[in-house]
């Protein structure tokens, strides 16, 4: 019998610590989604206050609000917008705003800018406020309360969005106005029934207004609002993951909701497989050497990297030889779905692949709607050049991807070590109260070997809270590489990461656990911070527990569920566990359908495990399986044999074109 958590052995592995991980998306389209609906109407009000009079101001609201704007007429969305109100225009926008969402069946409000809590009540702050005492606040600002109070009697979903939690305007002050405590960021909002709250991080805390073009919390919102099928609560995670990535846990974005109806931004069903599957065939498929080239980029330890590398020499090596195979390829990219091929383009948000579309679809019905999102996109020579970016970009560990910055290998940042190390010093010295640029500067000077300072500095931002420094920290002093071994304080470390919300402290203290070598075995305490992990979204955490339900160490749930999630998360090893559990029957019923789409899914997402199974181990699989594998490929045209229900040689061709192709002709 195989095992299903390690299927090229029949030896059952310890835990997995750390992968690559993929961006989340929808794999098999196990239940029914809501299919868009023409006839909806959905409104939006957008305001970004940044040009404040009297207080400090702010870098990246106007540029939130106007791509946060953009994105959503590109949606569908009738969008009401304003950049730097006075209050007089932000209550007389908020009046038409909610005249329009009385008979919307959505509504939407995004605000980016100042705002503060006073009595455990919120107000927004507009850009002519200038407040010295208690009696002012009522009178200067916008009481959040005015706005959803108009609200309430609609019938629409109500979503609100408060990028509001900057750090206190009235910070300088004795700490009260009027003897009226004035308190950081926002508080808890109760509502009437059809609201979300959504704050850009928890109450009472304060947001980064972000050293990029946009906040943490507006990058994670656009990279992740055009996503097809996915619900606001996955989203929100999906959101969650990524300002917590982005900012090293020094931000955690937080949700209230009262909904009563499930809400989709962008309804229907999701893509078949990630992203990065996505961009990888489309890049293969078409020849394309600037998209061949954004894929490594975006993806430099993806499944696919060294086959586009690959192609990539070949083309600086002949180029006619490309010129050709590129003409070739034309056909091939015009019988992908014009739904299908802007899907990607805008839920990339990369310059390049709205080109793309924009190129081979000149007649397509999303062309209006691809001009629109590409002007809100810098080009290469627009691209931020600030010492935070370039620091991101260099020095981000891969395992704080999130959907719009690659995590940098160490090799890598080690050829760029210099570099690296400059930007992040600039960036920390610009940024004192982020101590995740502290946690980047750390990795940076240990890829260069700079080892005493880099752990001095790990310390530092772990003391001050940043997650990717805890975790770091605890494997140094775990292994003892670069200080002297201590996994007491190791397991501390992880402990204190996980209960913050790290993930990776939640699957290296587990491991820990079950392991039992140099902390007391606890597989209950374990199986819970796994599942802790999974719940926030963490692929690994996920294949991990449908690692221990196959096992039988979890006992009473479904490995099968744990592994098609995992790879709806990004982990791709779960499409080859869940067709194995699939095909043999093992603790749910046989299945050869659904185990044969797996296997697709799995040859189009992995680094190949699949075809090797399908062809070297071929004996291991049933017959039915295989023929219906079998039929799928002829189906797609990738596969002229007979259905005999045989693997072996003669499947890795048709396989291999469909790693390359296959998965964006599905529909």
């Amino acid at each position: 019998m195989r095992s299903a958590s390690d299927p090229a052995t029949t030896r059952r592995p310890g835990l997995v610590r750390t992968a690559r991980g993929l961006i989340a998306a929808g794999i098999l389209a196990l239940v029914h989604l809501p299919a868009a609906g023409a006839a909806e109407t959905r409104v939006a009000l957008v305001i970004g206050n940044a040009d404040y009079k009297a207080f400090k101001p702010l870098k990246n609201p106007t540029n939130d609000a106007a791509d946060i704007g953009t994105a959503l007429k590109v949606m569908g969305f009738k969008v009401l917008k304003g950049n730097d109100l006075t209050r007089a225009e932000m209550l007389d926008l908020i009046k038409r705003f909610q005249a329009e969402a009385k008979n919307a069946d959505a509504a939407i409000f995004y605000y980016a800018g100042h705002g503060f809590q006073v009595d455990q009540k919120n107000y927004l702050v507009p850009v002519d406020a200038a407040i010295t005492k208690a009696e002012e606040v009522s009178g200067q600002t916008v009481d959040l309360q005015q706005l959803t109070t108009g609200l309430e009697n609609g019938r629409s979903s109500r979503l609100i969005f408060l990028d509001a939690c900057r750090n206190n305007p009235l910070r300088g002050h004795p700490g009260e106005v009027g003897g009226k405590e004035i308190h950081d960021g926002l508080a808890r909002l109760g509502s009437a029934a059809g609201f979300l709250f959504a704050y850009a991080t928890q109450p009472d805390n304060v947001a980064f207004d972000g050293g990029g073009r946009n906040s943490p919390f507006a990058q994670a919102f656009l990279s992740h609002l055009p996503a097809r099928g996915q619900d606001i609560n996955t989203m929100m995670i999906e959101v969650r993951k990524d300002v917590i990535a982005a900012t090293g846990g020094y931000q955690i974005p937080w949700e209230n909701s009262s909904l009563t109806t499930q809400f989709y931004f962008s309804p229907g069903q999701p893509a078949p497989v990630s992203p990065e599957t996505q961009l990888w065939q489309l890049a293969a498929t078409s020849r394309d050497q600037s998209l061949l080239r954004v894929y490594v980029g975006r993806y430099p330890e993806g499944a696919h990297a060294a086959e586009a590398q690959r192609i990539l020499k070949v083309a600086s090596a002949e180029p006619a030889a490309t010129s050709a195979s590129v003409a070739r390829s034309t056909s091939d990219v015009d019988n992908i779905s014009d739904d299908r091929l802007w899907d990607l383009a805008q839920r990339s948000r990369i310059r390049a692949l709205v080109e793309f579309y924009i190129d081979r679809r000149p007649d397509g019905r999303h062309v209006p709607a691809a001009r629109e999102l590409l002007q809100s996109l810098p080009s290469a020579e627009e691209s931020d050049l600030k010492p935070e970016v370039v620091c991101d970009r260099s020095a981000t560990h891969p395992r704080d991807a999130t959907a719009n910055m690659p995590g940098v290998p160490l090799a890598e940042l080690a050829r760029n070590g210099d570099a690296a190390v400059a930007s992040c010093r600039a960036a920390w010295k610009a940024n004192p109260e982020m101590p995740h640029y502290a946690a980047l500067l750390a990795r940076a000077l240990a890829a260069t070997g700079q080892r005493a300072e880099a752990v001095e500095l790990y310390r530092l931002a772990a003391d001050r809270g940043d997650l990717r420094a805890m975790v770091s920290l605890g494997l140094i002093l775990e292994t003892g590489d670069g200080a002297p071994r201590d996994p007491k304080a190791a397991y501390d470390l992880y402990a204190r990461a996980a209960e913050r919300g790290s993930p990776d402290g939640a699957i290296n203290l587990a491991v820990a656990l079950m392991e039992g070598t140099a902390i007391a075995r606890d597989s209950n305490r374990a199986i819970t911070l796994l599942k802790r992990a999974s719940t926030a979204g963490s692929a690994i955490a996920t294949y991990n527990l449908g690692v221990l339900a196959e096992r039988g160490v979890y006992k009473g749930s479904s490995a099968l569920q744990y592994f098609v999630r995992a790879t709806e998360l990004g982990d791709p090893r779960g499409f080859l566990s869940a067709a194995i559990l699939l095909d043999e029957g093992r603790t749910v019923s046989k299945n050869p359908t659904d185990a044969a789409e797996m296997l697709l899914r799995g040859a189009a997402s992995d680094t190949g495990e699949v075809i090797e199974q399908v062809v070297r181990r071929a004996s291991t699989w049933s017959q039915d399986t295989l023929r219906a594998l079998q039929g799928k490929l002829q189906r797609a045209g990738y596969y002229s044999g007979p259905l005999d229900g045989r693997g072996g040689p003669k499947l890795r061709q048709p396989l291999e074109q469909w790693r390359r192709t296959g998965a964006l002709y599905l529909q």
